[in-house]
């Protein structure tokens, strides 16, 4: 665990989107200060454009440099995955320490959890910590426990979310608080309790992971509890469908007792829904993924609506950690 006082590296492993958007990304690294954490940048961390070489090189950097404690994505992409070649896992196993950070960077995600290294999905500087106005609460309120407070933590259902995005070159957009919706609460189908480790992240990633094989274990290595989000990209109910049959056909989908589905994101700054639309991809999504359990895991339990994805708030899950699930009261715990 993280001690107030420590440094933490902030890194760009999919793309240094902070050089083009400076507002979100110095507001995430004063929350970090405020929360008592020293973050330290590194050569890519603000610089478009850099090769999945030098990336590596920084994330090198990090994992070898006893005085960080920890290592915090800035944001995601879509070219990780070309960092992974590049990467010397003796550099990580030397040197143990937690990292932060979800969407593409599931891909780093995945890469610690086949050496058995300590990870967390979510929280990336410039969405969760540089939210406009303060952090989301449940958000705030996630991060604390799992950089300080080892432990039981108990997930909560948000009372207000949303999934529209605001324009990061507008200033107004880190002053104020974005509007929410109300809550939805979470939806269970099973009624047998399950725990286990959790595995996943961002399924259109994990697609791209299959596909290349890198790091991906033995199918017989894979159990527990499987977690999955949608990204900003909205992938339709065929193109989930799909991706879930590929991890039925693998074996994979079988492996776990449990599914946790993240609350999808359905508005994009690029792709304006109406309420009704939305209310119709969400649903959709959800039906795509109770047909593709009911095919290769009907037994599985399956939670969905959980705020543990692209959407407003976020909250952490321990990447390789446990969970426990019990329907009877609702009830998702995870051990930071």
């Amino acid at each position: 665990m993280v001690e107030p006082g420590d440094k933490v590296a902030i890194v760009s492993p999919s793309g240094g989107l902070p050089e083009i958007f400076p507002g979100p990304y110095e507001l995430g690294l004063q929350r970090l200060r405020d929360f008592g954490l020293d973050p330290v940048e590194y050569p890519t961390t603000r610089k478009l454009g850099t090769t999945p070489a030098e990336r590596a090189a920084d994330l090198h950097a990090a994992w070898s440099d006893p005085s960080i404690r920890a290592v915090i994505a800035s944001i995601g992409g879509d070219d990780q995955l070309t960092v992974l070649k590049h990467l010397d896992p003796e550099v990580f196993r030397a040197d143990p320490k937690p990292f932060f950070g979800y969407s593409d960077n599931t891909n780093l995600l995945n890469f610690l959890y086949s050496l058995g290294l300590p990870a967390y999905h979510g929280g990336s500087v410039m969405v969760q910590f540089g939210r406009g106005g303060a952090m989301h609460p449940d958000t705030e309120r996630s991060l604390r426990a799992a950089l300080f407070t080892p432990g039981d933590f108990d997930l909560t259902p948000a009372t207000g979310w949303t999934d529209h995005d605001r324009d990061w070159a507008d200033p107004a957009t880190l002053e104020t608080e974005p509007p929410l919706f109300p809550g939805t609460g979470w939806t269970w189908y099973g009624d047998q309790p399950v725990s286990g480790r959790l595995w996943g992240g961002c399924v259109e990633i994990l697609d791209w992971q299959l596909a290349v094989g890198r790091w991906m274990l033995p199918v017989s290595e894979y159990d527990g509890i499987l977690f999955l989000e949608t990204s900003e990209e909205m992938p339709t109910d065929t193109q989930v469908y799909r991706i879930l049959r590929n991890l039925g056909e693998r074996g994979l989908l079988e492996r776990f007792d449990a599914v946790l589905w993240a609350r999808p994101k359905s508005w994009a700054l690029d792709h304006h829904t109406t309420p009704e639309q939305s209310t119709s991809y969400v649903e959709s999504q959800y039906a795509a993924v109770r047909r593709a359990l009911s095919e290769y895991n009907p037994t599985a339990l399956l939670v969905t609506g959980v705020d543990i994805g692209h959407t407003d708030p976020q909250q952490i899950l321990p990447y390789g950690g446990q969970a426990r699930l019990d329907p009877a009261t609702s009830r998702i715990t995870v051990t930071y």
